[in-house]
C-alpha cells in the first residue's frame, strides 16, 4: 500500500513532519506537568532528550488536548449511559495515545472497536512501537496481529490501519465494514466496524491538509454506509480540530512558515471563518 512514486512519498513527507511536531509538543505540555500521557515517550524517539517547547506552545498544546478529550468523553460517557458499545475511527491519527488512556480509563469496557488510520509510513513506525511498548492494553499475544506486510496491526479492539485518506475510501476503506472474503470464518477476515454501533470519526488537525473535494468523499462515504444501518443505534458522530481563519496576521506568518516547509493547507482556504466551517459537512 505504500504509494507507487518516490516523488509522492518525498511530497508527503513535510505533511507526517507535523505530527513529530504534535507529538514533540505534546510531550513538552506533559513534561511540564500540564497534563498527564504515560504513553506519549514511547511514541517520541530519544523523548529523554528532546528540549521543551516555549510556554505559548505548551498552553496551546494543552487547550487542544482538553477540547478533544472531553469531547470524547462525552461521546464515552454517552454510550455508557445508554449501555452501548461504541466505536471510534481516528482518521490521519499519527502518534496519538488516545486508545491506550481509554484502555486505562474507566470508559475501557463500553468500547467495542478503535480504529486509527494514517499514511503506511507513519503506521509502521507505529506498529513497531506498539509490538515493543504498548501491546498489553490489546490483549493476549495470540490476540494481536501484524498485518499489511508490518505497517499495520489487528487486534480485538484495537486497529491500526494504513491508508492515504485522499485516495477513494472505497478502495482503502471498504474492509472496515465489509469482509474481503464472506466465506472465510478467519478473525482477522470479519469487519472491523459495525454500523448498528455509536461510532464516532475523530479528525485532529487533518482535513486541512486535504482538498475539499476530497474530504466531502471521505465524510460522504461513512454518512452513506452508516445511513443505511437498520438498527437506531447506528448513529454516527464527527469531531474536528483544525485551524481556520488564517487571514489575519497570526495566520498569515503561520500558513508562510507552513508554505516555507512545503505544507500547504488546501482545505483551509475555503473556510476562512468559523460560521464557513459547517459547510464541510
Amino acid at each position: 500500500m505504500l504509494p507507487p512514486h518516490r516523488h509522492s512519498q518525498d511530497g508527503d513527507a513535510p505533511i507526517r513532519a507535523t505530527d513529530n511536531d504534535a507529538a514533540l509538543a505534546r510531550l513538552s505540555a506533559v513534561q511540564k506537568g500540564y497534563f498527564d500521557d504515560p504513553f506519549i515517550t514511547y511514541l517520541v524517539p530519544r523523548a529523554h532528550l528532546q528540549p521543551p517547547r516555549p510556554p505559548l506552545i505548551n498552553v496551546g498544546t494543552f487547550v487542544r488536548s482538553q477540547a478533544i478529550d472531553n469531547l470524547v468523553d462525552q461521546w464515552l460517557s454517552f454510550s455508557k449511559a445508554g449501555n452501548r458499545p461504541c466505536q471510534i475511527v481516528s482518521l490521519g491519527a499519527g502518534s496519538d495515545t488516545r486508545f491506550w488512556r481509554i484502555a486505562n480509563g474507566p470508559h475501557k469496557d463500553i468500547l467495542a472497536a478503535y480504529v486509527e488510520v494514517d499514511f503506511p509510513e507513519v503506521t509502521t513506525k507505529k506498529a513497531m512501537v506498539i509490538r515493543k511498548n504498548l501491546s498489553e492494553a490489546l490483549g493476549s499475544p495470540s490476540d494481536i496481529h501484524i498485518i499489511h506486510g508490518g505497517t499495520g496491526v489487528r487486534s480485538p479492539k484495537y486497529h491500526l490501519i494504513p491508508a492515504d485518506l485522499r485516495l477513494p475510501p472505497s478502495e482503502k476503506l471498504e474492509n472496515l465494514l465489509f469482509s474481503p472474503n464472506s466465506d472465510s470464518s478467519s478473525t482477522e477476515d470479519k469487519p472491523i466496524l459495525s454500523t448498528s454501533l455509536p461510532t464516532l470519526l475523530l479528525f485532529e488537525c487533518v482535513l486541512v491538509y486535504v482538498s475539499p473535494s476530497q474530504s466531502s468523499r471521505l465524510l460522504g462515504w461513512f454518512v452513506d454506509k452508516f445511513s443505511k444501518s437498520e438498527s437506531i443505534d447506528g448513529i454516527l458522530g464527527c469531531i474536528v480540530y483544525e485551524m481556520f481563519g488564517l487571514n489575519d496576521a497570526f495566520g498569515r506568518v503561520m500558513v508562510n512558515n507552513l508554505k516555507a516547509r512545503n505544507v500547504f493547507l488546501p482545505g483551509a482556504e475555503p473556510y476562512p471563518t468559523i460560521d464557513r466551517v459547517p459547510a464541510k459537512f
